[in-house]
């Protein structure tokens, strides 16, 4: 290790890759334990053990605790407003319920909706609903919530509907210019974000369709015999109306929220407006006391209907329900920091960097190092910011476009983020569409596999790397801004590219 950084701290040293990797994998050791030894899903303790041996490790190096707290808590802090969306989304939950919006789009869902098609539907309606919100998490939490109740009646597996949930919620919020990871990629590679959505779309496309054949096909295998998908739909129906008041005017929360979103208001304070007429829906219609609303929103909502499956559903929601994701999230994102402050992610990127040439090498490695950071950071924001920060002078220095980083990053980061149960996303979506893994119900994790959308869009973005389809070259207008703008760019001669500004016959800045 070399002595290269001289802080009001000290001497600080980056870390070997021995070093490096030393909490990732005890972490992961750890985490291993916990969930396959010790049969338990609460990622919780084995994080913070991580965190502190991150700590521990920075120690070695020279970093002070309150050098490694502060890094801890900036990246705390860059996700608190996707916190706050979790709490308002757990809010929407119990009043969405309790005012019957809820279970209103469940049983039109029933009515309307044909069993065959039922998949492939709702990834669409999923997509659509993110692209409008801008947020993956508020579609779960409203639209997937009910989509997992209609699913439930016709005899889909749980993790079936997870899956196509995920898969369209995930992706509307990809390529929406709302979404604040569609808008975090570019900012840090350095590109339009229009130009990014357009350059997301070879592989977007493509994996949607493998998706929409895919559920379109499980649609008409998945159903039971007719006679007793009816029976279920029939019983289900029939207690959605001796329970609650059904009517179209329900939706209207729903409504107020999309058109919010449409109008480009910001997404917090439209899913509040979502909870405030979801509350007045309740004691309107459903003759529930403000109290009561309060209650729900705090706690969650709570029915006895004597049909399991609308049980199992509509006894959820509240701030308290979001909590045990909360502080996993929190304990994720403080680990992440750690290992980001003290040079472990930097150290192990950069030793990737060092094994890879070509484009291809350089583009599947991207894509790896945010999986990678989403795994083991379990921070969304974080698997995009620190390979995006890593990887630009590498691609300007091949000549290649930072669009190609922008959509790796993507894919690797936004796109895998729910497919990891300990993540940000993984968390939210377990507890948000009730998958009950915590509880025991371990095979609802198969929605990881079931998300078509998400995990082939990898696939498709490393196919097109090797083959150098839809991997567009730095433009001249392009390079002349790196230049413009005093962007590090690497210099790649050596593996025989050449130095894209010179060739531009642009003269270097001077050194000041």
């Amino acid at each position: 290790m070399s002595s290269d950084d001289q802080t009001e701290q000290g001497t600080i040293e980056k870390p070997s890759l021995v070093l490096a990797l030393v909490p990732v994998v005890l972490t992961l050791l750890v985490l291993g334990l916990q969930l396959f030894v010790f049969d338990n899903f609460t990622p919780h303790i084995p994080l913070a053990i991580g965190l502190a041996i991150t700590a521990i490790v920075g120690k070695k190096l020279g970093h002070k605790w309150p050098s490694i707290q502060d890094g801890v808590f900036h990246v705390i802090n860059v996700s608190l407003p996707s916190v706050s969306v979790l709490i308002v989304v757990g809010m929407i939950i119990g009043v969405w319920i309790a005012s019957g919006t809820v279970p209103t789009l469940i049983y039109y869902g029933l009515v309307i909706l044909s069993p065959e098609v039922f998949l492939a539907a709702a990834m669409i309606l999923c997509s659509l609903v993110s692209v409008s919100l801008g947020t993956s998490w508020g579609t779960v939490g409203t639209v997937g919530l009910a989509l997992m109740g209609i699913g439930e009646g016709f005899g889909i597996p749980m993790y079936w509907t997870a899956g196509a949930v995920v898969s369209g919620a995930f992706f509307g919020d990809k390529i929406s210019p709302l979404s604040d990871t569609t808008n975090l990629a570019p900012a840090v590679t350095g590109v339009n974000i229009f130009h990014h959505i357009r350059n997301m779309l070879p592989t977007t496309i493509p994996a949607m369709l493998i998706a929409l054949v895919i559920y379109g096909v499980g649609g008409y295998t998945l159903l039971e015999s007719g006679e007793s998908s009816f029976e279920r739909i029939e019983n289900i129906t029939s207690a959605l109306q001796d329970n609650f008041l059904i009517s179209p005017w329900l939706l209207l929360p729903a409504l107020l929220v999309i058109v919010l979103a449409v109008m480009k208001q910001p997404p917090i304070p439209s899913l509040f407006a979502g909870v405030v007429v979801g509350g007045l829906m309740a004691m309107l219609f459903q003759g529930v006391g403000m109290h009561d609303v309060f209650s729900y929103a705090n706690s969650g909502y709570s029915i006895e209907t004597g049909v399991s499956e609308i049980d199992s559903l509509l006894n959820s929601g509240g701030i308290q329900s979001m909590m045990w994701t909360i502080s996993l999230i929190l304990i994720a994102l403080g680990f992440g920091g750690a290992l980001e402050r003290t040079g472990c992610l930097e150290t192990i990127i950069n030793a990737i960097l060092t094994k890879v040439h070509s484009f291809a090498g350089v583009q599947s490695s991207a894509i790896g190092a945010s999986f990678a950071t989403n795994l083991v950071a379990g921070d969304p924001y974080l698997s995009i910011a620190l390979p995006g920060r890593m990887y630009a002078p590498v691609y300007r220095g091949m000549g290649y476009s930072t669009l190609n980083l922008s959509r790796a990053t993507e894919e690797g980061g936004t796109l895998m983020s729910p497919l990891i149960p300990w993540n940000a996303g993984g968390a939210f979506v377990i507890t948000a569409l009730g998958l009950g893994v915590a509880d025991g119900n371990f095979e609802n994790l198969l929605y990881i596999p079931l998300a078509f959308a998400c995990w082939t869009a990898p696939v498709i973005g490393i196919f097109y790397a090797v083959t150098g389809l839809f991997s567009p070259k730095a433009t001249e207008e392009e390079v002349r801004q790196w230049h413009r703008q005093n962007e590090a760019i690497k210099d790649m001669t050596d593996q025989g590219y050449g130095d894209p500004v010179k060739g531009l016959g642009i003269a270097p800045k001077p050194a000041e």
